[in-house]
């Protein structure tokens, strides 16, 4: 359920926020939506897969070409590997941020009594 939802919100923020609001994305939704799972897998899968769609859906319309340019600067021996690159960017940034979330409100909501 967190994967879905962080994956779906930081799409649709892709398009008209900045690409920083994938952090706060997976931070708040991590925050208040409870999981059994790894928040940080969840946050780790979904802004990597977001980003991955982003940057394929922005290069292999014009060939690659600025992909491929940008591979050659940092000495890449092909534009996969910047798409590689950028998943991985993306996906530790999320994963972090989920955990982050989980474990805030682990720390701020009170223990049960028994």
């Amino acid at each position: 359920m967190l994967f879905a939802i962080i994956l779906a919100l930081t799409f649709i923020s892709g398009l008209f926020l900045p690409w920083w609001f994938a952090v706060l994305i997976a931070l708040v939704v991590a925050y208040f939506v409870r999981t059994t799972g790894s928040a940080f897998w969840s946050g780790f899968a979904g802004v990597g897969l977001a980003w991955l769609a982003f940057s394929l859906l922005k290069s292999l319309p014009n060939n690659n070409v600025l992909a491929t340019r940008m591979a050659t600067l940092f000495h890449l021996p092909h534009w996969l590997y910047l798409l590689l690159v950028t998943v991985v960017i993306g996906g530790l940034l999320g994963g972090f941020a989920a955990l982050t979330g989980k474990l805030v409100r682990k720390a701020v909501e009170r223990p049960q009594s028994a």
